[in-house]
């Protein structure tokens, strides 16, 4: 399955969520390729640190992806791709080969505008394909202002979005844990908010894989990778 991570607009959060998703699948016990798509390199630098037995690969363009993504779902169960916050053409690439497409989204008006244009790219892919990528908008370094969370929510249900119902709040464990080579839910009581929202937030968006690792022997199995 291949997890694309885009949004045309930067700093919305998308090396966040796809560094802890690759974290979280690893930690699961699923095998797990971090393809990062971004030329600030951000989350396969984290990656190599926390998680150095995990593959990461870097596809430079929209050419890289055209022809060097597919290939990659054939290595492992999960290719978690992340995109660029600019380049819309690789973008649009990351579209055309994904599974599924997370689409994170900061609550403000700016991001509010900017979701049609961002959800236009979706169907767009989705036309072509005849189908895919399924698509699920998280709301992402959700401050104070409620407010526009609601107006989030309201604009991605105008525009037929689905958005997860768990939202990833500002935290400062966020930023901190790739600086220490590691992920929010190894860092103990400061970051325990930040590991249980998450946990949360990938539990909604891949309950069977959730289900699975509940069981004793997937937990075994998940402390085995975790330790590592």
């Amino acid at each position: 399955m291949i997890i694309s991570l885009v949004n045309s607009k930067g700093g919305v959060g998308k090396s966040t969520l796809a560094g802890n998703l690759a974290g979280w699948l690893a930690r699961q016990g699923r095998s797990v390729i971090l393809a990062d798509c971004d030329t600030q390199q951000s989350s396969s630098e984290w990656i190599r640190e926390a998680l150095p037995d995990l593959q990461v690969v870097r596809l430079a363009d929209a050419d890289a992806v055209l022809d060097e993504l597919p290939s990659l779902r054939h290595e492992a169960e999960f290719v978690i791709a992340d995109g660029p916050g600019s380049q819309t053409e690789t973008s649009r690439a990351l579209l055309m080969w994904a599974d599924l497409a997370i689409l994170p989204c900061k609550a403000s008006m700016f991001e509010a505008r900017a979701l049609d244009k961002n959800t236009s790219f979706v169907r767009q892919a989705q036309a072509i394909r005849k189908g895919p990528p399924a698509v699920m908008a998280v709301l992402s370094m959700v401050g104070r202002e409620y407010r526009l969370t609601r107006d989030m929510r309201e604009a991605a249900a105008g525009l037929g979005l689905k958005i997860a119902d768990t939202a990833v709040t500002l935290r400062q464990a966020y930023a901190d844990a790739p600086g220490q080579a590691t992920f929010v839910w190894n860092m103990g009581y400061v970051a325990r908010g930040a590991a249980e929202e998450i946990e949360q937030l990938f539990q909604e968006l891949f309950p069977e894989i959730a289900a699975e690792s509940s069981t004793p022997q997937k937990r075994v199995e998940a402390n085995g990778i975790t330790s590592r």
